[in-house]
């Protein structure tokens, strides 16, 4: 009777509503993401294929490794004939971020079973961290369902980027290898980094790699990437920290 005076929004949802609503919340949160991600998984796919991968690998490594950037670098080391050691440490550090995503989303899954964590960590990308942050802070009814977001967001975003990879492996036995598809690469990591930019350290950080990257391109086994990567963390750091010291924990924003 009070549950009826007090209206539908008095009213908790039942819990297999609530898990249902976090997971298309998390759906939703993630669809106009999809946008940017199915073209990167058609090039990856293409790219995949003309570079002498076979098509179940190829597709496999959507499954397993299921890393953007991390598949676009390991086609581009595929194709140059890297050892399998330097692609694997090469793949190893740009996949470091997820780290530190997560460190951030830890203590929201720490009273979860080990099924979910290794679940939410399976499905954590750049995306899916994004929209996970806006959610942590909610300290309302939802917080008990919100693991349902992260499984809803991680997997909308996961189910698309195989569908795609796969559509681009159809596709890319069709295209001409002379094509220059890899063009595409750097212009989608540069529309991945230039928003993400934000203070002088991020910038110090995307030039000097960028420099280093031009600058040591003919080394051999695409080393010229670990140089760049290597430098460019190592000028954020130094300026960040300079920052730090000069004006507490304050950065100075780009």
């Amino acid at each position: 009777m009070a549950a009826a005076q007090g209206g539908p929004a008095a009213s908790p949802a039942g819990p297999a509503a609530t898990r249902r609503g976090e997971w298309w919340a998390g759906v939703r949160a993630l669809a106009p993401m999809l946008l940017g991600v199915v073209p990167f998984g058609l090039i990856y796919g293409v790219l995949a294929v003309n570079a002498g991968m076979p098509a179940w690998l190829a597709c496999a490594m959507s499954a397993v490794v299921f890393g953007g950037a991390s598949q676009m670098i390991l086609t581009q080391l595929w194709a140059a004939g890297t050892p399998a050691v330097l692609i694997a440490v090469t793949v190893a550090m740009v996949n470091l971020r997820h780290a530190l995503y997560s460190a951030s989303i830890a203590p929201a899954l720490a009273h979860l079973p080990r099924r979910w964590k290794a679940l939410v960590a399976y499905l954590l990308t750049d995306e899916a961290f994004a929209a996970m942050t806006r959610r942590l802070a909610d300290d309302g009814e939802r917080r008990r369902y919100r693991h349902w977001f992260f499984f809803g967001a991680g997997f909308s975003l996961w189910a698309s980027w195989q569908v795609s990879t796969l559509a681009g492996v159809l596709v890319g036995a069709q295209v001409p290898r002379d094509w220059p598809l890899d063009f595409f690469l750097p212009l989608t990591f540069i529309a991945i980094i230039v928003p993400g930019i934000r203070h002088r350290s991020h910038g110090a950080a995307a030039l000097v790699a960028s420099a280093l990257a031009v600058a040591c391109f003919g080394m051999p086994h695409k080393l010229g990437l670990m140089v760049a990567a290597l430098g460019g963390i190592a000028a954020g750091m130094l300026l960040r920290g300079g920052g730090q010291r000069k004006h507490g924990a304050t950065e100075p924003a780009a």
